[in-house]
């Protein structure tokens, strides 16, 4: 046995006219979009005109709106007024009329958001006028207008605590915000409202003036949108600051030349935060609270649309104004890297003009392979600050790619392009290009190298002894990346509990147990000297503390015993330094 749901009106006119809309706001958009659509059903022929009375013109508090579209007959009252989710902007079949903004049925219970009494006299032409009254109770009631021409006039009676937003400056305000461009007269109390010239059509100083207005900003470029399949045009707003990637700006979007909201998202693809758009679209579809984008299909090939032409306007400029472009991305180039990382046109261009920072000094990616035929880089900041100048002293060239995205440009660069060889350094390769000593240096050295050792063994350290460039770089402390990961392995195997920690202790005959290398610069005077003492201790505490100091000048982590050691180490050679007192006296 079927039956059918039970409906509490009031319920529903409550839940629809509260909850579906974001803002009391909203329904001098709707109230116009129904004076708009009753005029389109007349065809284009008709001279349509819109007027509007807010409370200080009536007098008598409630607000009034005059249309001289179709108009109802008594029967279409009841079953369009008094059927929510009924419109008359459906086909026989129940699909949207193409013609109209609204397709729901629900936009005059927006006018309940700040009324609770609506009253609707109506006339078609041919048949008598028709007075419908709709209370916030879920209550209705039709009788007999009195005589009109055809048309339809709606009035609000204002709900306690709701009367500002019948007011002439609350509704002048409202009325051009949503409806300044409608292809219709709309005027609020005589004065008119409606300019009919869309911003994208405005001369070049206009453009920027409007922007001005709208967002607050003078655009660094403005970029026509032309979307056939979505009937869309209008404009691409370049922002001539730098803008948090995070911070995704909305977009201004009429349908049909009403606003629809001037915060819309999901217009344009997630690496164009770089622009705010205006547009307007015939074919693109609201959600029912008509305050967001339906996420459909249409609008997925319009982002793409639009991503094309956005892709399009930096490819001209990268052909016409090579500086015009370099301006671009120094003010916005994450989102182009990000754009890059998936088309290959745009890797190109970041190829060609975007400056990263190598160590010998900011280049393109084109200019650094044609000088070092090899794109050699670093994955982390870290990196390039323990590595970059070491790495210019032996004539390596080295890109820092530790800003966003830089790294894994450079290797799908290498991907795309067989003619392109990228290698990501690895700190311990620098000492290949080191200068090995003499054999008779080496041996002279290998008693000092061994106390060094035995002090460092604890801290998981191989000392070495290399000549290298730049002299006054006494040491360097470099860790493979392999280093690197069994030292992460081990912290984590250290923090895990019994059971995880049995895992991985398992597992860690497969780690590499490489170890940092402490690389002690042959060439540097301090060096030398320290190798050179005769003293067990005095040496010992000296190598520590170039081991600290490497530590410090490549920006390494300090781990507790690497603290210790740097404590200690500068206390024992501050108190070989100065003299006790017990010395000072013998020496008295």
């Amino acid at each position: 046995m079927s039956n059918t749901f039970q409906v509490d009106l009031r319920g529903i006119v409550d839940l629809l006219s509260h909850h579906l809309y974001a803002s009391p706001r909203v329904y001098v958009r709707e109230l116009l979009q129904n004076a708009v659509d009753a005029i389109t059903a007349l065809g284009p022929e008709h001279a349509g005109v819109v007027t509007v009375a807010s409370s200080d013109s009536t007098g008598d508090g409630t607000l009034r709106i005059d249309d001289n579209g179709i108009g109802l007959t008594e029967a279409q009252v009841h079953e369009l007024l008094a059927t929510i989710g009924r419109s008359s902007k459906r086909d026989e079949l129940g699909f949207a009329r193409h013609e109209f903004l609204g397709q729901f049925g629900i936009g005059l219970l927006s006018c309940f958001l700040v009324a609770d009494e609506i009253r609707v006299h109506t006339r078609r032409a041919g048949a008598d006028p028709v007075l419908w009254t709709g209370f916030s109770d879920g209550r209705y009631a039709v009788r007999p207008g009195a005589e009109r021409e055809p048309g339809t006039t709606v009035t609000l009676l204002p709900r306690r605590g709701a009367e500002e937003f019948l007011t002439g400056v609350t509704v002048t305000e409202l009325a051009r915000t949503y409806g300044s461009l409608l292809p219709v007269a709309v005027s609020v109390d005589d004065q008119r409202i409606t300019t009919g010239t869309l911003p994208w059509q405005l001369p070049p100083q206009s453009r920027l003036a409007y922007a001005e207005r709208t967002f607050g900003f003078k655009p660094f470029d403005v970029i026509e949108l032309n979307v056939p399949a979505a009937g869309l045009t209008g404009a691409a707003f370049v922002l001539p600051t730098p803008v948090n990637p995070a911070n995704r700006g909305g977009h201004r979007v009429y349908l049909k030349r009403m606003l629809l909201s001037d915060s819309i998202e999901g217009l344009l693809p997630e690496w164009a935060f770089f622009a705010r758009c205006v547009v307007d679209s015939t074919e693109l579809r609201p959600t029912a609270s008509r305050e967001a984008l339906y996420d459909d299909g249409l609008l997925a090939e319009t982002r793409d649309a639009i991503a094309d032409q956005l892709r399009g306007w930096l490819v001209r400029l990268a052909a016409s104004d090579p500086r015009r472009l370099r301006d671009f991305l120094r003010i916005h180039h994450l989102g182009v890297k990000a754009l890059a990382l998936h088309d290959d046109e745009m890797l190109r261009l970041v190829e060609q003009w975007y400056p990263m920072q190598t160590n010998m000094g900011e280049v393109t990616l084109a200019e650094f392979r044609a000088r070092h035929g090899v794109l050699r880089y670093v994955a982390t900041a870290d990196e390039f600050q323990q590595l970059s100048g070491v790495a210019a002293a032996q004539d390596v060239g080295l890109i820092n790619g530790g800003y966003f995205y830089d790294a894994e440009l450079i290797e799908r660069l290498a991907l795309i392009d067989a003619e392109v060889r990228a290698e990501r350094l690895d700190p311990t390769d620098l000492t290949t290009r080191f200068t090995a000593l003499d054999a008779d240096v080496e041996l002279q050295l290998r008693p000092f190298l061994s106390a060094a050792q035995r002090r460092l063994d604890r801290l998981g350290c191989e000392v070495v002894v290399r000549a290298f460039d730049p002299v006054a770089l006494p040491a360097l402390y470099l860790v493979s990346r392999a280093a690197a990961y069994h030292d992460e392995f081990t912290a984590s195997r250290d923090q895990a509990d019994d059971l995880w920690g049995g895992v991985l202790d398992a597992l860690s005959r497969t780690v590499p147990t490489d170890r940092p290398q402490l690389v002690l610069n042959h060439r540097n005077p301090l060096v030398r000297r320290v190798a050179t003492l005769g003293d067990p201790e005095l040496a010992g505490l000296a190598v520590e503390s170039l081991y600290g100091q490497a530590l410090l000048l490549g920006h390494h982590p300090i781990r507790p015993s690497d603290a210790a050691l740097l404590t200690t180490s500068f206390l024992g050679l501050l108190e070989r330094a100065v003299p006790s007192e017990r010395n000072d006296e013998e020496t008295r």
